[in-house]
């Protein structure tokens, strides 16, 4: 769904420049400010990004490898040399609303400030508070390693005039409260976009395919558009719901970067601020038409059929119908039938473990067959359980495979 960052613009990793000394604000702000900003913080997911060391929350460091290179995620802790201690509440507002850094330099939109624009002067506010909590932590952040001449930040001034839009982001008074909040969190803090919508040669998105699935790293943020076959339109808002927060539901579960993203964010935050988002997307349209496939050749579905029965079939069952909530089933998913097979890959290569959470204890597992299958016995079995029960998906061949293995 959301998440989890194939561009040089991935998701929460604020990479920003060095700060220079200011005063932070005097005023000590109130415990009720600093609750909301943990709460704001949770939704934005920062802790996935921006903790490279269990041990040191927030402390930033966290190499993100994109294809145009890799970049480090911020230190944001009160640290004054390392961190965001010595900002003041200005330069913290600038940052994530513009990109702008308190010595002047623009940040790289990996920092998704293109989302946090859109966010209120309160909520910025209370991150500020709940981040000034932190204990701070020295830890000297690598420069980015990114390909010239991405490496000069000055040619972000050019990507800010191009695709940049500032403004935050004011309600729609046809729609529901509950609407309206959904669609904040979705489009602001929440940042959904940066990794479900795809991007353009340059990293930006592309906004008339708004959550319409993107590549990210080696996997495929799904579609959160009413997509019959890819989308939402089968899932209900109680099956968001409780998707976002235990990680799992009866159609799917939550692996890779999404796995993340249920942990550190939405499997914390409240009831009401899920449902509204659960709100939000369903009221979403089909959004760019799903493509045509021609069926696969008869002969890889055949030998598809005699991998899924010799190494699937025990835990997914002859019907596909699993185990749901533990072994997801594969009829009508929406994952497995996505334009691009890359989550698919990366599960049956790497295996998965089912995350666990307050509301979905019990784990589950699925053993790595990189080592177990080639090239081809993956690309027929995937094409298999993308094409049986119903399904309709494109054909994956041995070549697509070789390269999800690098």
């Amino acid at each position: 769904m959301r998440a989890i960052l194939p561009i040089l613009f991935l998701c929460t990793a604020f990479i920003c420049g060095d700060a220079h000394a200011q005063s932070p604000s005097a005023a000590k702000p109130s415990t009720e400010t600093i609750e909301h900003g943990k709460a704001v913080t949770d939704a934005g997911g920062c802790t996935s990004c921006h903790t490279a060391d269990p041990a040191k929350p927030f402390a930033g460091g966290k190499r993100i490898v994109t294809p145009f290179g890799a970049i480090y995620s911020f230190n944001l802790t009160p640290d004054g040399d390392t961190g965001i201690g010595a900002w003041s509440d200005e330069d913290f507002r600038r940052a994530l609303r513009e990109g702008v850094t308190p010595d002047g330099s623009r940040d790289y939109p990996a920092c998704p400030y293109p989302y946090f624009t859109k966010m209120t002067r309160d909520d910025i506010q209370a991150i500020r508070a709940y981040l000034a909590t932190l204990t701070p932590v020295h830890n000297p952040i690598p420069s980015p390693e990114l390909r010239w001449p991405l490496n000069h930040r000055i040619l972000m001034r050019g990507w800010d005039w191009l695709f940049f839009r500032p403004g935050i982001l004011l309600p729609d008074q046809q729609k529901s409260t509950e609407w309206n909040r959904g669609r904040y969190l979705v489009e602001g803090p929440g940042h959904c976009g940066a990794c479900h919508t795809p991007k353009n040669v340059f990293g930006a998105d592309r906004r008339t395919r708004a959550l319409g699935g993107g590549l990210v790293q080696d996997q495929f943020a799904s579609r959160l558009d009413a997509a019959e076959r890819s989308g939402l339109k089968s899932w209900s808002a109680d099956d968001i719901v409780e998707y976002l927060q235990s990680g799992r539901n009866g159609r799917s579960n939550a692996s890779g970067l999404m796995a993340e993203i249920v942990r550190d964010s939405t499997s914390i935050m409240s009831d009401a601020d899920i449902r509204a988002i659960a709100i939000y997307l369903k009221d979403l349209p089909p959004g760019e038409r799903e493509p045509n496939v021609l069926p696969p050749p008869p002969t890889q579905m055949s030998d598809g059929e005699k991998v899924y029965k010799s190494a699937c079939i025990a835990c997914h069952e002859a019907d596909g119908s699993g185990a749901p909530r533990t072994y997801p089933p594969l009829p009508g998913n929406a994952n497995l039938q996505s334009a691009v097979a890359a989550s698919t890959l990366r599960i049956i290569l790497d295996g998965a473990q089912t995350l666990t959470t307050p509301r979905a204890p019990n784990p589950g597992s699925m053993p790595a067959y990189a080592d177990k299958l080639s090239d081809q016995e993956i690309a027929d079995v995937t094409t298999y359980i993308r094409n049986s029960w119903g399904n309709s998906a494109s054909a994956v061949t041995a070549a697509q495979v070789a390269k999800a293995r690098k």
